[in-house]
């Protein structure tokens, strides 16, 4: 086992992937916690935690995989790398919950996109993670859920579990694509935080429409306004499903509801495509299925 795991340690690293040790059958990093640091060896000039000491060093990585049979981690941010993880629902049993291949190819579709052919590992839980090179000089955050649901992203202060690690529920194993391809710039978009707005009252546009559709527009935006951090998207999409009977009902014109959304939307911290991704499946979606006014 120690053969194989430092050969895919060193595959990664031939990639010019930087990696580390994870505790072995797990996904734990290996190296020493700041509380535990012994201030020697690489840490004498003060502690350096596992981003730091990732490594594509063929003889660093020998000694360390010939101590014990430790899975492999990538540091994301130092290799480069951003990398979408496609999650599945922790209760199989669940017909509710989101697969996240299904939820990111939706979101593909909507933005006019076909899913990526990029290098692709298939994880331990049977979720995937698709490796993209990320764009020089552009430092992009980890992100959980706010891309779409059970679609998280690992870069800069992350790390992905590599190919050919071992965890007692099976083991990461690489599916397709020889070479992580740069990241598209439609989902560098998403993934790009939106640039912080002066906080203040929403201002509606005066033209024609029900009081009660501008009440509820306006409403439905406060609501946005409020949604706590990785709920934020939801919310939206919520909301605007709620608005869009308006619009079916001719109370309120449909580019009205979304520059109101959009910019309650960007207010928060959505990035400006995500915002119109949501807002636009979210009226197209209410517009399908809302009721006649006599019957709502």
């Amino acid at each position: 086992m120690n053969e194989s795991l430092t050969r895919a340690a060193l595959d990664a690293a031939e990639r010019g992937w930087h990696v580390f040790p994870l505790r072995p059958g797990t996904k734990r990093p290996a190296l020493h916690g700041e509380k535990s640091c012994p201030g020697t060896g690489p840490c004498v000039g003060g502690h350096r935690k596992w981003e730091d000491r990732a490594t594509t060093d063929p003889d660093r990585i020998r000694a360390a995989w010939s101590q014990a049979p430790y899975n492999v981690g990538i540091a994301t941010g130092p290799s480069g790398l951003l990398v979408v993880d496609l999650d599945v629902p922790k209760d199989k049993g669940s017909s509710d919950a989101p697969c996240g291949a299904a939820t990111f190819a939706a979101l593909c579709e909507r933005a006019g996109q076909a899913v990526p052919d990029t290098y692709r590992t298939r994880t331990a839980s049977g979720g995937q993670h698709l490796y993209f090179t990320a764009p020089d000089g552009v430092r992009l955050p980890n992100t959980a859920g706010t891309v779409a649901a059970s679609v998280d992203t690992r870069a800069c202060g992350g790390y992905v579990v590599a190919a050919g690690s071992i965890l007692p529920a099976g083991r990461y194993e690489a599916l397709s694509g020889a070479v992580a391809v740069p990241l598209p710039g439609w989902l560098l978009a998403v993934l790009q935080p939106a640039p912080a707005r002066p906080a203040g009252p929403l201002r509606l546009p005066a033209v024609d429409g029900s009081r009660a559709a501008l009440a509820a527009l306006e409403a439905e935006c406060a609501v946005v306004a409020a949604a706590p951090d990785g709920l934020r998207n939801t919310t939206l999409n919520r909301s605007a499903f709620k608005v869009g009977r308006f619009v079916a009902w001719g109370d309120l014109p449909r580019h009205v509801a979304e520059d109101a959304f959009q910019a309650a939307g960007e207010a928060v911290g959505l990035t400006a495509t995500e915002c119109r991704t949501t807002i636009r499946s979210a009226l197209d979606s209410s517009l399908r299925t809302a009721r006649p006014r006599e019957a709502a």
